[in-house]
Order: C-alpha cells, then sequence, then structure tokens
C-alpha cells in the first residue's frame, strides 16, 4: 500500500501540469516527499515519469517536437496543415508571440525541466539510495534538463535557466545570456559524463549512458566553437566497443543497431514511432508536412538514402515526397525514435578536425556517411570545399531529424541563405519570440526578442 501511495503522489504531480515555469511550485506532498527517494524503484518511476512526458510532449517528441517545426522553419519539409496551433505560422516565418505551438513548447519544456529539478533534489537529500543509484539517477535527470534547455536556448536566445524547486524565485527569474547558459549547460552535461556509467541499464539503449551526455557535450562544445575539446569528446566515443558504425542503409533506423547510443521506445508494444504517426501520407496529399522539393534535389540519384529514406507519392499526376526513414505503421517490433546516433559523432569530428585545419584526418569521418549511401568517396578536399561538402552531406543524413539543418545553418552563420527559398524570412528571426503568456506573468522575462 505504501508503494501504491508513493506512485499515486508521482502521477498526481505530473497530471497536475503547471501553467508555465513561473506557477511551478513544489508540492510538498507529492514528487518531493523523501519517501519517494527512500526506495529506488519508485525513484526510478519518478524518473521514467520525465521520459514519458519527454517522449509524448516536449520539444523533444520525434514527430511534433523540434524536428517537424525546425524542419518547416527552415527548408527541409513543406507544412500542409489547416490548423489554429501555430505550424503554418512557423513554416512560413511569421511567428508572432502569441502562436499557440511556441507557447506550448515554453510551457512544456519549463514543466519537464521542473520535473528533473524535483528529482535531482530527491536522490541528492536521499539518505537511503545507494551511491550507484542516486548517480545513475541523477545522471539521467541532468542529461534530460541539459537536453531541454539546449533546444530551448537554440529556439529562443536569452531564456530563464533555474535549478531551483522555489517558486517565488521561479516565478520571477530573469532571462540568463545565451554564451553564460551554454557554459552552464558545458558544466551540467560534464557532471553527467561523470555520474554516468558506459554501460546500459537495458540492452535496447532505452536509456542514456556515459557515451550519450558525451554526445552532448561535444555537441555544446561544437556551439562554443572549442575545436579541440570537441574532437577529444567524439573520439571518446567513437573508440568505445560499444558502438560500429551501422554498414546497411536499411539498417539505420532498426533498434537493434549498435551505432544506436540513445533511442525512446514507444508506449506501447507494436505501436508506430511518432515520426511514422506524423508524417505517413499515401494515395493523397499530404496532411501535415511533406520532404521540400529542394531537399530532394540535394540527393544525387544513385544516393541510396535517396531510395531508401524517401517516399514518392503520386496523385493524379502530382508528386510528393514522405520521411520514410521509419517505416511500420502497426505491429511496429524494430522501431525506436533514435535520439542521438553514432553518425553525429563523425560529422562532429569531421567538424572539429576541418576546424583546426585537420582536413585530411577530417575526410574519413565525412566520407564514412557517403560511402555508406554508395557515393564516391573524396580522397582530398580544400578547406573552403570540406565545409561546402560537409554542409550538404550532414543534411542528407539527417533530414527531419531533431532541426539539425536549423541547428546548423544557425551555428555556420548561414541561416540568411533561407531568404531565398522563404520569402519571409528576415535576419532577426534566427530565434523565436518569447511566448507573451510568459511574458505578461513575469515581467522580468523582458525584452522580447528583437523584432517581435
Amino acid at each position: 500500500m505504501k508503494k501504491i501511495y508513493l506512485f499515486f503522489c508521482i502521477g498526481a504531480l505530473l497530471l497536475t501540469a503547471c501553467e508555465d515555469l513561473i506557477d511551478v511550485g513544489y508540492p510538498s506532498n507529492q514528487l518531493g516527499t523523501p519517501q519517494v527517494f527512500e526506495d529506488v524503484q519508485t525513484a526510478d518511476a519518478a524518473l521514467a515519469n520525465v521520459y514519458a512526458l519527454v517522449r509524448d510532449r516536449s520539444v523533444l517528441t520525434g514527430g511534433s517536437g523540434i524536428g517537424s517545426c525546425g524542419g518547416s522553419y527552415a527548408d527541409e519539409l513543406d507544412c500542409y496543415y489547416n490548423d489554429q496551433n501555430g505550424h503554418m505560422d512557423i513554416y512560413q516565418n511569421q511567428l508572432q508571440e502569441t502562436n499557440t505551438y511556441i507557447s506550448t513548447i515554453w510551457r512544456d519544456s519549463y514543466q519537464q525541466i521542473y520535473y528533473a529539478n524535483a528529482v535531482i533534489y530527491g536522490v541528492e537529500q536521499s539518505a537511503t539510495l545507494s551511491g550507484d543509484d542516486r548517480n545513475r539517477i541523477k545522471g539521467e535527470a541532468l542529461l534530460l534538463r541539459s537536453l531541454l534547455y539546449f533546444y530551448l536556448q537554440q529556439l529562443f536566445g536569452d531564456i530563464p535557466y533555474t535549478a531551483s524547486l522555489d517558486y517565488e524565485y521561479n516565478r520571477t527569474i530573469g532571462k540568463t545570456k545565451a554564451a553564460i547558459l551554454l557554459e552552464q549547460l558545458e558544466t551540467d552535461v560534464t557532471e553527467a559524463t561523470v555520474l554516468l556509467e558506459d554501460d546500459y541499464r537495458d540492452a535496447e539503449r532505452i536509456y542514456p549512458n556515459r557515451k550519450a551526455a558525451q554526445l552532448l557535450l561535444a555537441r555544446i562544445y561544437l556551439t562554443r566553437e572549442e575545436w579541440l575539446l570537441a574532437e577529444q569528446t567524439a573520439k571518446k566515443i567513437i573508440q568505445s566497443p560499444l558502438y560500429h558504425y551501422e554498414a546497411d542503409i536499411h539498417e539505420v533506423f532498426h533498434k537493434s543497431g549498435k551505432h544506436i547510443l540513445w533511442q525512446l521506445k514507444p508506449q506501447n508494444s507494436g505501436d508506430a514511432t511518432s515520426e511514422v504517426t506524423l508524417y505517413y501520407f499515401d494515395n493523397s496529399a499530404p496532411h501535415n508536412y511533406a520532404l521540400t522539393q529542394h531537399l530532394v534535389d540535394a540527393f544525387p540519384d544513385d544516393d541510396l538514402r535517396k531510395q531508401a529514406w524517401i517516399a514518392e507519392i503520386t496523385v493524379n499526376g502530382q508528386s510528393w515526397y514522405r520521411p520514410d526513414k521509419y517505416k511500420n505503421r502497426s505491429n511496429n517490433t524494430n522501431e525506436y525514435s533514435i535520439m542521438f546516433r553514432l553518425e553525429e559523432v563523425y560529422f562532429i569530428m569531421a567538424e572539429a578536425l576541418a576546424r583546426q585545419n585537420k582536413v585530411d584526418e577530417a575526410l574519413p569521418y565525412l566520407n564514412a556517411s557517403r560511402e555508406r549511401a554508395g557515393l564516391v568517396p573524396f580522397t582530398s578536399l580544400p578547406a573552403e570545399e570540406f565545409h561546402k561538402e560537409l554542409r550538404v552531406e550532414k543534411r542528407r543524413e539527417f533530414f527531419a531529424e531533431f532541426a539539425h539543418r536549423f541547428l546548423d545553418l544557425k551555428r555556420w552563420g548561414e541561416l540568411d541563405e533561407l531568404s531565398a527559398l522563404k520569402p519571409n524570412w528576415e535576419e532577426y528571426k534566427h530565434v523565436w519570440p518569447l511566448p507573451q503568456s510568459e511574458l505578461l506573468m513575469n515581467p522580468n522575462l523582458y525584452p522580447q526578442n528583437t523584432g517581435y
């Protein structure tokens, strides 16, 4: 009965969703109760609820999260929504501070950050959890929180950073400058790499390990232009015996691959991934998203990815292109939503080396995805050409996955190239507006981002 009550308390907090960051209190009789963190099973249950929210309704949700909204905001996806949720405004680069979708992204992310903070606080205060369990749970919660913060910062620029559960503090918190926030995330994720182990706690890699934390850390190093640190961290992952580059283009999005660092399991056995649910259309015009012609044209006809990961749908003589990386609509037994895969580490290594004028050393990491796709590898490239090819190759590899294209163009200072394809693009739109509802409730979030 004690465990039933504790699980009820955990569920009660997660079902009593706060409206936004500044309205989050700390219920003394729910998730934060010391009893929850006396036992590893209930502590893991608290953490599992955070994972479930991240999977189902967050900026990291494989279908409706950053992958689709970031892809349509850039030049990967055409949007066909006919709704009132703000998707079309994102696609047309006409965001307003009243956009429903961006308000949801902000609110849900800060809810999940709060829950992660509650888990971190709970295990830190626990006197009964073993040291190994305390480190593991805290490390995973730190990684989840840091990943949420990373994407929020990339979307909104300067944002609030809090590790606190104090209601009065959170409801009036101001923004942290982007550079300072990224520095703090570097510190947080470094701590996660110390707390976590290399061994996975589940054979299907549905929970992150130390190497997953190192991938996020390498991504942050790249964003902060710390090229040597990015190289050194990527190398630790590449040299690990846990991972092998997947040579078969048809196996990349199957859950058993040794190239997978971390993936999220659908809620129920046999469920499709959220990517399939969002992107699938056949024998009809698309109703949510389709790949842009500009993206499709970036693939040579003999690129195996074009053949295996893109489906052409023709209706009444008109063609559209569907992201087809995940394929199982029902009775899904071999696909989970992949969060981190080894191919990203190769691109991080390639870019970090090239930025240090080590193009010859970088070439094998760029060529890996080309060779698997049936393209001829490069034998040598001038530095300027290397960057051009890396940009094109990464676009082909990671389309419709977690807004890699948007984040890369932003990091490279090349977002303004979108103006050639998107008539409403302007330079200030490299960040989104802060939600009006948040500004009204917390004036310390002012000023609004420039241009909005």
